[in-house]
């Protein structure tokens, strides 16, 4: 854009040569305007060069040419020397500082070349009138362009990572899972201690086969809006254990992320009743929503735990309570409180949605 201005202002000032009352200094000062324009297209090349000091250089000289032309030309000129080669200054601000920008170098421009005139024609008041609706709105067209090339930029990466995840976790865990199925499967026909150790193996084959499940269901794509309370029926009713559900009448929209940790935290509540009371055990899941915080309980009609039972298990190292319910919780900014005793146990999940 900036050669084909300066070709244009080049030609009509020399088209209009007799217009001018000091020729000499007209030709000098078109020159050196096309000049700045070569010296302009390589500084801005650079994005380290494109600060406040080149923007404001490239406007001074542009609102420097219209003034020196009243003197250059005289009081009853008609035409200002550089006419739309302004329009390289105006548009370089109105992409660096968006419509903001773009305005004030419009105002600027504008008022440099209407103040000197004595009379205001429709031809100066139609080219003022496109400079001040061309700089702001160009502006804004380029501050939407780069939003939307940073949120593109931004799905297109949490995708592609997302994507290398679920492979990974897929071809990790499945190696891991054979491993711990032929620990559980040998450990159980040993018995004594490496019973125990069958038992440990087959807990986490549980646990790896829930994230993987979970990867493959809740949708993670970030700003994505999910219905929680129907992710939770759907993750119940796909669950060995036999789990009765009681949701809000309306869904309660939350953000992915949310809803991926929250239905992790209720899959391995439901996990541990699988293990710990078995596949005939009933579990209750419901669910309360507030404006600000959805509640949810998990209860079932297990033996309970034992006191001490958490904290000996997390000294152990097994961290599949702390990680799986109280740190996805927790992450969210919600809070976790448990109950148990002869009756079952029960989680109480509480997750802000604001």
């Amino acid at each position: 854009m900036r050669v084909v201005v300066t070709i244009n202002m080049v030609g009509l000032n020399a088209y209009r040569r007799d217009n001018f009352e000091h020729p000499s200094i007209g030709l000098v000062i078109v020159l050196a305007l096309a000049a700045w324009t070569a010296a302009a297209i390589w500084l801005y090349q650079d994005r380290r060069r494109r600060a406040a000091v080149l923007l404001v250089a490239d406007l001074a000289i542009a609102l420097g040419a219209l003034a020196a032309t009243p003197w250059v030309k005289g009081p009853d000129y008609l035409a200002t020397i550089p006419g739309f080669w302004v329009m390289g200054a105006l548009l370089a601000w109105a992409i660096h500082w968006h419509w903001k920008g773009g305005l004030a170098a419009a105002v600027l421009l504008s008022a440099a070349d209407l103040l000197p005139r004595s009379v205001v024609d429709q031809g100066n008041y139609g080219n003022v009138f496109l400079v001040l609706i061309g700089g702001p709105i160009v502006g804004y067209m380029c501050e939407s362009l780069q939003r939307m090339a940073r949120e593109r930029d931004a799905a297109e990466h949490a995708a592609a990572a997302a994507e290398e995840r679920t492979r990974l976790a897929r071809a990790v865990h499945d190696g891991v899972l054979q491993v711990l199925t032929m620990t559980q499967r040998r450990g159980a026909a040993a018995g004594g201690e490496w019973a125990e150790l069958g038992r440990l193996a087959g807990e986490q084959e549980r646990s790896l086969r829930s994230l993987i499940r979970q990867q493959d269901t809740v949708p993670t794509a970030p700003g994505t809006q999910v219905d929680l309370a129907g992710a939770l029926e759907e993750m119940a009713t796909a669950h060995p254990v036999r789990v009765e559900v009681a949701t809000p009448g309306g869904a309660v929209l939350v953000d992915a992320h949310v809803a991926t940790e929250t239905v992790a935290a209720v899959r391995a509540c439901l996990d541990n009743v699988l293990t710990h009371v078995g596949p005939d055990a009933s579990a209750w899941v419901l669910a309360q929503a507030a404006p600000d915080v959805i509640t949810i309980s998990v209860r079932d009609d297990g033996p309970g735990i034992a006191p001490g039972r958490l904290e000996q298990a997390e000294a152990e190292g097994r961290l599949g309570v702390v990680s799986s319910i109280r740190g996805r919780i927790e992450g969210l900014g919600g809070t976790v409180a448990m109950d148990s005793g002869s009756w079952g146990t029960e989680w109480e999940l509480a997750v802000p949605l604001a």
